[in-house]
């Protein structure tokens, strides 16, 4: 019994349930050891008891373990505690591909073809390393947040086919194959098969096959024909239908013969998706030849009066008839019933007359192939045949291309069927616009649609980034990293771009990066509702910021230079009209500025003289106001000198000019006045009058 809190393996802590299904539940759960989140995922008791399943599981799980592919979860411990059988695995933070259908009703084409390239790949690893999954299906397969599609449970599904089929949960035989459905072999064609089934409901959102039993779903899966997803979505390209009849083929020997060949079509049907390129696979082609003994005749013959399973049913429901109706020819049907021993020579006669003719008309045939070979080596020999480089499989053999002009290596390999793209490198030995080689080397023999990557001599080295602009986001990943490309993904907001799809990308598509750098993608999260946040663009280019807040669905209303103390801003944003994380409305305009550096300062360093130099009035040992002040009436300084020569030291002044005005009282002695009418003596007393000076100042620089 699993606890919250409680630990696995002294070392795994379990947080909380994330998940549950027919075998097991999972736990997030955090590893102590390497101090990092993981998921484990723990047997149900049922299954832990029984013996035979856990270990089966165990051997399964601990190959599983093995696998390394950016498109599988990863497996990173097997253990077991006190009875408690688990499997610890990378964390992934997603959603089953279950629930993104039914999120989404179905998927577009594209989408749903690039999800299935990117699980094929996934168990394509797996099928290199002789593991086969053989429970493929949509809630095993989760798409990360970063629009990785990753699959899950590897080895758990081996061991659960110890049991019956009417022991599987309903969500299984939805996509098991024919084969598993009867108890048969499986191998890596019955994971093509669910693949093909997986695909079949991403397109139309429904799957192939339903019931109201497991039993019933299986035997539909036997012996009921496969429907056509166009039937449900008549927009599906045609080669997309051809690929999903082609994977999900009653026989084994007729679906696609591996991961790989699969994956070429899938990626085929993007680019040319109304082409009918999908080959159906003859059974005879693919398998064993032998000779027939006469043993092997006869049992075969024995055989073939047996009635199947199915006929012996009809059969029984014949007996209950009085007697066949009439054929159209009059005659009455033969019973199907054993005959008797001595017809059996009359049988041997007729065969080998039988024999004796189709072994005449094959010599003959035989003997005119004969004759068209040697005619045919033997012309080509003296030139009167001259084909081109497609050999009889179908195939095609890779030429020389060292030496041609890119249109021409191009137009050659297209010609073959082949699909060419153009890798630049530079080069000091080989014109520009040659090229150089090709990652295919001559006389290969080729598959028609086979990619072939031309190393063309060129300044401008890389290779082509695909155009994402408005794909869902797992179809451009899937785009990009086919091509080489590693990816980052950004979000921001549109009111043009669908949510979930991208909105930009750098580098651009259409221009040329190195095979294996980095581009970064911005997923359209829809339009911006309400308020939105002010970016975080100090330090960064101007364009970088105009760039970065016009995708958080701002505009910039002006960039204007300012002054700026810290040196390492130059040239870049040093402040907003708005603070960083303020709330606004969307499409308010933003002022950006951009630091032009530290502004220049002056510094000023005098003995200031007495004011009785202007004004003899003024009293030596009179307190005096000195007020200094810049050319545009900042006051930068105010002091009272009681002295003279009165020391001044400043500094950080802003501008190279500026003011000292000098402020003091002086006394007024009384004056004496006669009044003219009456002469009477008048007498002003003296007072106090406040007077200044004023004197211009030149600052000093500072270097």
């Amino acid at each position: 019994m699993i606890k919250i809190g409680m630990m696995l393996g002294e070392r795994y802590e379990m947080l909380e349930k994330i998940g549950t299904g027919g075998m097991s539940d999972v736990y997030k759960a955090k590893c102590h050891k390497l101090n990092r989140y993981v998921a484990v995922k723990v047997l149900k008791q049922e299954f832990s008891e029984n013996s035979n399943f856990v270990s089966k599981f165990r051997v399964e799980a601990q190959a599983a373990a093995s696998l390394m592919h950016p498109n599988i979860v990863n497996v990173y411990d097997v253990g077991e505690d006190n009875g408690i059988h688990y499997i610890v695995m990378e964390l992934v933070e997603g959603i089953t591909l279950k629930k993104y259908i039914e999120k989404k009703a179905r998927l577009s084409v594209k989408e749903a073809v690039s999800i299935a390239i990117q699980a094929c790949m996934g168990i394509e690893a797996a099928h290199n390393n002789h593991i086969i999954h053989r429970d493929i299906k949509p809630q095993n397969i989760i798409i990360s947040k970063e629009g990785k599609v990753k699959v899950t449970d590897f080895g758990i599904a081996k061991a659960a086919t110890s049991n019956t089929i009417t022991s599987n949960v309903m969500g299984s035989v939805h996509y098991t194959s024919p084969e598993q459905a009867r108890g048969g072999y499986s191998d890596e064609k019955s994971d093509i098969y669910s693949m093909g089934i997986t695909l079949f409901e991403m397109l139309t959102g429904r799957v192939p096959f339903n019931g109201d039993t497991t039993v019933a779903i299986a035997i539909k899966h036997i012996q009921e024909p496969m429907p056509s997803p166009r039937d449900y979505v008549p927009e599906i390209p045609v080669s997309v239908e051809q690929i999903v009849l082609k994977c999900t083929q009653k026989s084994p020997d007729r679906r696609y013969q591996s991961m790989n060949s699969l994956i070429e079509d899938l990626k085929k049907s993007l680019i040319s998706p109304d082409e009918d390129f999908v080959r159906t696979v003859d059974p005879e082609a693919t398998a064993a030849t032998r000779t027939i003994s006469r043993d092997d005749m006869e049992q075969i013959k024995k055989q073939s009066k047996k009635p199947s399973h199915t006929e012996e049913i009809r059969l029984k429901k014949n007996t209950a008839k009085p007697s066949a109706p009439p054929s159209r020819s009059g005659k009455k049907r033969t019973q199907a019933v054993y005959q008797p021993e001595p017809e059996d020579d009359e049988e041997e006669e007729e065969y080998e007359s039988r024999m004796e003719k189709v072994t005449t008309v094959l010599a003959v045939i035989g003997a005119i192939i004969i004759g068209c070979v040697v005619i045919f080596l033997v012309g080509r020999a003296i030139g009167i045949f001259d084909f081109s480089s497609s050999t009889e499989d179908g195939t095609v053999k890779m030429i020389e291309v060292a030496g041609m002009t890119e249109d021409e290596a191009k137009q050659k390999l297209t010609k073959m069927g082949l699909e060419p793209s153009v890798e630049y490198v530079e080069s000091d030995s080989v014109e520009e616009g040659l090229v150089i080689d090709s990652d295919v080397k001559k006389g290969t023999q080729l598959k028609p649609g086979s990619k072939v990557v031309l190393r063309v001599s060129g300044e401008d080295a890389g290779i082509t980034v695909p155009d994402t602009y408005n794909k869902p986001l797992a179809e451009a990943v899937a785009a990009l990293e086919g091509e080489g490309f590693l990816t980052e993904k950004k979000e921001g907001y549109s009111d043009t771009v669908p949510k979930g799809n991208v909105m930009t990308q750098k580098p651009e598509g259409g221009t040329n990066a190195e095979r294996g750098s980095t581009v970064t993608i911005t997923i359209s999260q829809g339009p911006q509702e309400s308020k939105v946040q002010v970016p975080d663009v100090m330090g960064l280019l101007p364009d970088e910021g105009k760039s970065m807040i016009e995708s958080a669905g701002l505009t910039v209303r002006n960039i204007s230079e300012v002054y700026n103390e810290d040196e390492s801003l130059l040239g870049k944003i040093c402040g907003l009209s708005y603070s960083v994380g303020t709330e606004v409305d969307p499409g308010t305009s933003i002022d950006v500025y951009v630091s032009k550096g530290p502004e220049a300062t002056y510094t000023y360093a005098e003995n200031i003289a007495s004011p009785a130099l202007e004004d003899p009035q003024y009293v030596e040992g009179t307190p005096c106001v000195l007020v200094v002040t810049t050319a545009s009436g900042t006051e930068i300084a105010r002091t009272v000198a009681t002295s003279f020569p009165w020391p001044l030291n400043l500094s950080q002044i802003k501008e190279p000019t500026g003011t000292l005005t000098l402020i003091y009282n002086v006394a007024t002695e009384s004056v004496t006045t006669t009044d003219p009418v009456t002469g009477e003596a008048m007498v002003e007393p003296g007072g106090v009058q406040e007077k200044t000076v004023t004197r211009p100042l030149q600052f000093m620089k500072k270097e």
